[in-house]
């Protein structure tokens, strides 16, 4: 049953609930003319120009791209804003309907600048937006929300200022940048950003996207041309990014980093981790590593459940993720408000019971040292 909340009824209620669900990849958007106001100029007439769409380049020709975007039709708000725009929405179906308890927002309006001043631009923007319209005591009535420091790590010494800027601050959980770097994360350019994120605390994660003077993301046999060339290599970047920070001693110099890999799927790390113990293995004290790969991947790395890539034996899956022990390694995700969304109530049922709770919420609450107990809501969906 649907509740339709009245805004003088968004009170938080002084009852608890227990958290069952972290949902740790939703994406909220700004609504027509709501960013502009954050972002400094020159930047903001720069942008404007650009709103007309001009030179635009459609690579993500994913089903009905041409009529919703890729987004779920019913995620557009009736005013006419893009999916994810609309606080309340987000809210009526992420977590009235389909139960989430807490809904870590992921911003990728971000990713537009053609250079490394504007990416950086539009993160400082991203998060004031944030800050502003969604984390707020009005749209965030209900504390289900909490955002991400969007932070360009292609300019790691502003990046990591932005990251001080915000760190500390209550409703801010963990910091997001782009996947695909080149260089690799290993290099030590980006260690502003790792070395600011490991001082305060503060998870960083990635997802699949990349500033767009960046280009598309190359496979190791040129740049790629479909769309299901992209949905079904695209984890290759992310092997390659775990390989470098690892290899390249990036959890040795910072003990306490976390990465996070949202939305790059997560059941080919079992046999990259099989691949680097043996190398390890073999070259002995050569690589310079105080431990085994594997060993950095499960004290270091985590994965998001979305995409789950479901085998028609279930019993494989279930096989491999007790094999790569995916009770430490991997966070719930819906992927809301896109055409890919994950119930929770279907992922739950793909889970091992033995790993429900720890995937669904408890990883998340430890990572990113989210409460225990939300206030509760009469009448929302309870996944289990």
């Amino acid at each position: 049953m649907t509740i339709e909340l009245q805004p003088e009824s968004r009170t938080a209620a002084t009852e608890k609930a227990q958290v069952r669900v972290v949902d740790c990849d939703v994406h909220p958007v700004p609504r027509r003319g709501e960013l502009a106001p954050f972002v400094p100029e020159p930047f903001r007439r720069l942008f404007a120009q650009r709103s007309e769409r001009a030179g635009e380049m459609i690579y993500y020709d994913a089903p009905d791209y041409a009529h919703a975007y890729a987004m779920r039709t019913d995620s557009f708000p009736a005013d006419g804003n893009f999916a994810g725009s609309d606080p309340h929405l987000t809210f009526r179906q992420l977590i009235m309907d389909a139960g989430s308890d807490i809904a870590i927002l992921g911003p990728t309006n971000g990713s537009d600048g053609q250079t490394e001043e504007e990416l950086h631009a539009l993160a400082v923007a991203t998060n004031r937006w944030q800050d502003a319209c969604w984390l707020d005591p009005v749209n965030n009535w209900h504390q289900r929300f909490y955002g991400s420091i969007v932070a360009a790590i292609e300019a790691p010494e502003a990046a990591a200022r932005e990251i001080e800027h915000w760190a500390g601050h209550p409703r801010f959980c963990q910091v997001l940048i782009n996947a695909e770097m080149r260089p690799a994360w290993g290099h030590p350019r980006y260690d502003p950003v790792w070395r600011a994120a490991s001082r305060h605390g503060i998870p960083v994660a990635c997802h699949l996207g990349r500033g767009r003077f960046n280009e598309l993301p190359m496979s190791p046999v040129g740049f790629m041309t479909y769309n299901h060339d992209l949905m079904v290599s695209y984890s290759m970047l992310a092997a390659n990014q775990i390989m470098s920070l690892v290899f390249d001693g990036v959890f040795d110099r910072f003990p306490d980093l976390k990465i996070v890999l949202i939305e790059h799927a997560f059941s080919w790390i079992l046999p990259l981790m099989w691949r680097m113990d043996a190398m390890y293995k073999a070259q002995g004290p050569e690589n310079g590593l105080k431990r085994k790969p594997s060993e950095y991947v499960k004290d270091h790395v985590w994965f998001t459940t979305q995409p789950l890539d479901y085998p028609e034996d279930k019993l494989e899956l279930t096989n491999a993720m007790e094999w790569m022990e995916a009770d430490r390694l991997l966070l719930f995700s819906s992927d809301y408000p896109h055409w890919t969304f994950d119930d929770p109530a279907y992922i739950v049922k793909h889970v091992p019971e033995r790993m429900r709770e720890k995937i669904m919420f408890r990883n998340a609450i430890d990572l990113f040292h989210l409460p225990s107990e939300v206030p509760a809501l009469a009448g929302r969906k309870r996944v289990f």
